[in-house]
């Protein structure tokens, strides 16, 4: 027995104790009895407690199972913390003053005791079952899809029937006389991660941002004090999901409800982890009680119909609906990250419009938006809107890839299984670590670079990876894991454990994820810095990219296992394409370029145009003088598929002005009707070029450059694709009147006359056609979309997105249910019962994507077509 921990009556002697120091703050009662009459304690907690139940709450329970001793512990603790710091914490303070907590240290007091004094590894309740077995799951003994059980001696037995038990009973009468209950955390232990409630559907749900949000800023609470990230993982879908759990029970009644596991053992070292565990965890059920308002009949309503009205490749414009209030405003936060914190770090806008548009963003990258009310007078907030996940439009010069390994190419390869190393493919997920069973086991993840053309530059790449179960990760900050980038051409065999394990890396990913950082159920990123897109630039040629996941090697003494399970998204044990590791790519396509010299040369006087000549600046009677050129671009190149990525205009002076009055020499894109004095005065300019050229750059040099910027590149190309001459204008400026201040320019016929020099690559800048004609049927449970693609030549396929909530603006608005040229797919993972959206776009090898096809499936009843 682990002496630190407090016993069950210890625990109600100190709540006894504080009761009685704070009778304004704290209230103490039993909810009910066990089967061995222990009483179930719940203690209230609020400023002013007389009128707690008034206020909305926060309901703690802890120790549901026997051997989970955090629950209790920590409940202990924060108790402490509350009547320590209530007189002078504001946060504390308000969080007390506006909402109440609801604690249960202990649900299974029996069993705890039992854990204590007998057996530590018991988890149920002490019922006697008649059989010579004892106890029942309580956290299987819930009404909420109660599943029968006959083998009474099993850890997760949920008894004869729900509510079979008075522990249960009693937490289940308290909530039903408390309807102020708003959120709920079930305290457990082990794995370091949140489990949202859900509907057993694993669709998304109205309150799923709720859920997420809530874990995710209490994981920033946490990681402020020890740096540890804790998971946020529903389960895996569709199947083996608890049943008869007291979180999905409360989640039924509309209370946002998650389970919290916390370390890496059920009774861990108390001074070091257990300590550990309870610091970080004081101020993030500090923030959960604090949350509590905003989800109670006080708060403002969850703003409606929150979408993207348009993407860019460079800014969003978001839209929301609200019934108009003088006393509302918006928050709207953003990410680039799932599941990531809503707070001062992530707030973007604060506004009273019903729309905002976020700027300066990078392309072809993934955002997360969340988005809530808020009363300016209370300052109480909203429920969240549905997120809002989305992916900038790529830039003018850029293409993307989004690569996905293909069965045979992503597995897992361990030092004592290496007979079945290749079944390890395409089948199960990756067990990456070691343990007793497997040894050291590593990742393999293969891309086939093919699709990326040779002499393309990479401009960004991310390597995506999902963790579905850390829960065999048992030691405490101990080991990491990391990518490696392999020489797949040394590689014979990528099913031989020997020769992947002893290949020599390339190089490493910028970054090892620590065994404390590393979570389940967020997407682990690594992003390639500059070093490994230009190795990654360099294997295009090789056609493969393989990658090594790999973690720790060894294991302390008495330790048995450190392993992390991720998700391959193939197989019975994989959750689907929108869980498979793949690979993000932004990258450019090779440059050409090519050469102008001029059609024409003018030098324009007020009075007369010399013809083949250049030159500009001022006459002697002080009137300006302009040098006009053209260049006409007469190559064979579609304009419909070219893309110009940079321009510069090369001109070279043969002498400077004597005078020594400051002037300067600028270069303008212009748009002319007629080449003479009165057309050039009265010119319309569409762009400066470059920057200007002063008298003191003349005399230093001849060769001068002028660089386009982006809008008088759009302007040029724009002038291409209406099949028009380019003009341009040299024109003088002066700080005042000058005279005699000409500056001759070689002309179209000397040597090195005036160059334009235009880089471009060739890809498509529009998108097709919209797919048509989507259809939506439901065949054995499933529902089953069909469509009819474009006839297109650049036609490379079609992705088909799932939204539960509204219309998808984006392909990336909702959940990916498929990409490829056929013209059906099934929805395998949703729910036919339930209405949601459904959105096709074509898509061609840039990609550009169509504008969407949408259809609303309403469960049960008619398909409205959109």
């Amino acid at each position: 027995m682990k002496i630190q921990y407090t016993s069950y009556q210890e625990t109600i002697a100190f709540l006894q104790r504080v009761m009685s120091a704070h009778p304004h703050l704290i209230r103490l009662q039993s909810i009910g009895d066990t089967w061995e009459g222990r009483p179930i304690m719940l203690v209230t907690i609020s400023l002013d407690v007389t009128y707690a139940d008034d206020k909305p709450a926060l309901l703690y329970t802890g120790s549901i199972h026997a051997r989970e001793w955090i629950g209790n512990e920590l409940a202990i603790k924060f108790i402490q913390y509350v009547v320590d710091n209530y007189r002078f914490n504001p946060k504390l303070q308000s969080a007390l003053t506006r909402n109440t907590l609801y604690m249960v240290p202990c649900l299974n007091p029996d069993g705890f005791e039992y854990s204590r004094n007998h057996f530590s590894f018991w988890r149920k309740n002490r019922r006697n079952n008649g059989d010579g077995t004892f106890g029942v799951d309580l956290n299987r003994n819930f009404d909420a899809k109660f599943m029968r059980n006959q083998n009474t001696a099993s850890n997760t037995y949920g008894g004869p029937h729900a509510f079979s038990e008075p522990e249960t009973c009693a937490i289940r009468d308290f909530v039903e006389r408390h309807s102020n209950i708003r959120i709920a955390l079930d305290y457990h232990s082990q794995g370091n991660v949140f489990f949202p409630a859900h509907k057993f559907n694993h669709e998304v749900e109205i309150e799923g941002t709720d859920l997420n949000v809530l874990c995710a800023n209490m994981n920033y609470e946490i990681k402020k004090v020890t740096g540890r990230q804790y998971g946020i993982h529903r389960g895996k879908p569709p199947a083996q999901l608890i049943q008869g759990s007291g979180r999905e029970y409360y989640y039924r009644k509309g209370i946002i409800a998650t389970v919290v596991e916390v370390g890496t053992r059920n009774i861990p070292d108390y001074m070091k982890n257990m300590a550990e565990s309870i610091a970080e965890n004081i101020p993030a059920i500090q923030y959960a009680l604090s949350e509590a308002i905003n989800y109670s009949q006080l708060a403002p309503k969850r703003p409606e119909a929150f979408t993207i009205k348009q993407v860019n490749h460079d800014s969003v414009e978001l839209e929301w609906q609200f019934a108009s209030r003088d006393d509302i405003y918006f928050e709207v936060y953003r990410s680039e990250h799932n599941k990531s914190p809503c707070g001062e770090e992530s707030l973007v806008a604060i506004t009273k419009s019903l729309s905002f548009t976020d700027k300066q963003l990078k392309s072809g990258h993934f955002y997360f938006y969340n988005l809530r009310a808020v009363d300016k007078v209370t300052k109480i907030k909203s429920p969240f809107s549905p997120e809002l996940r989305l992916k900038t439009r790529l830039a003018r010069h850029e293409c993307a890839r989004t690569l996905f390994p293909t069965r045979d190419n992503i597995g897992y390869l361990s030092k004592l299984n290496q007979s079945k190393n290749r079944e390890h493919f395409g089948y199960n997920s990756m067990f990456i670590g070691i343990d007793k069973q497997r040894g050291v086991s590593i990742g393999v993840v293969q891309f086939d670079l093919s699709t990326i053309q040779e002499g393309a530059s990479i401009h960004s790449a991310q390597f995506f990876l999902y963790p579905m179960n850390r829960v065999a990760a048992k030691i405490e900050k101990y080991g990491e894991w990391s990518v490696s980038i392999l020489d797949a051409q040394s590689i014979t065999d990528i099913y031989d454990f020997e020769q992947v394990n002893s290949a020599k890396a390339l190089h490493t990913l910028g970054h090892t994820i620590e065994s404390d950082k590393m979570t389940q159920g967020i997407w682990l990123k690594w992003p390639f810095n500059g070093v490994e897109r230009s190795l990654l630039t360099e294997l295009i040629a090789s056609k493969k990219l393989l990658l090594r996941i790999q973690g720790p090697k060894t294991l302390p003494l008495g330790n048995d296992s450190q392993i992390m399970q991720f998700d391959i998204g193939y197989g019975p044990f994989g959750c689907g394409l929108h869980y498979r590791p793949n690979l993000e790519l932004v990258y450019q396509l090779e440059e050409q370029s090519v050469k102008l010299r001029p059609s024409a040369c003018n030098t324009i006087y007020k009075d007369k145009v010399v013809p083949d000549k250049l030159a500009s600046g001022f006459d002697d009677q002080g009137e300006i003088v302009y040098g006009q050129m053209a260049f006409a671009l007469n190559i064979d190149l579609n304009a419909e598929k070219t893309v110009f990525t940079g321009a510069r205009l090369t001109v070279r002076s043969s002498n400077a002005i004597a005078s020594a009055k400051d002037v300067r020499f600028t270069i303008e894109l212009v748009e002319l009707k007629d080449v003479d004095f009165a057309h050039v005065k009265q010119r319309q300019k569409i762009e400066y070029i470059g920057y200007e050229v002063s008298n003191e750059q003349l005399k230093e040099r001849a060769v001068h450059h002028f660089n386009f910027d982006s809008f008088s590149l759009l302007e040029l190309e724009r002038l291409f694709q209406a099949k028009r001459p380019f003009y341009f204008i040299i024109r003088a400026t002066a700080e005042s009147k000058a005279t005699d201040a000409l500056v001759q320019w070689t002309s179209c016929q000397d040597e090195k006359p005036a160059e334009l020099t235009i880089r471009y690559i060739q890809r498509r800048k529009t998108a097709l056609p919209k797919p048509t004609n989507l259809q939506a049927q439901t065949d054995n449970g499933v529902v089953k979309l069909t469509w009819s693609n474009p006839e297109h030549e650049d036609f490379v396929g079609s992705f088909v997105v799932r939204n539960r909530f509204h219309a998808p603006r984006s392909p990336f608005d909702g959940v990916k249910l498929y990409g490829g040229k056929d013209g059906y797919t099934l929805d395998n993972f949703g729910n036919p019962v339930l209405g949601k959206y459904y959105a096709v776009f074509s898509y061609d090898d840039v990609p550009n994507y169509s504008e969407p096809l949408v259809l609303h499936y309403q469960g049960k009843e008619e398909l409205l077509d959109e």
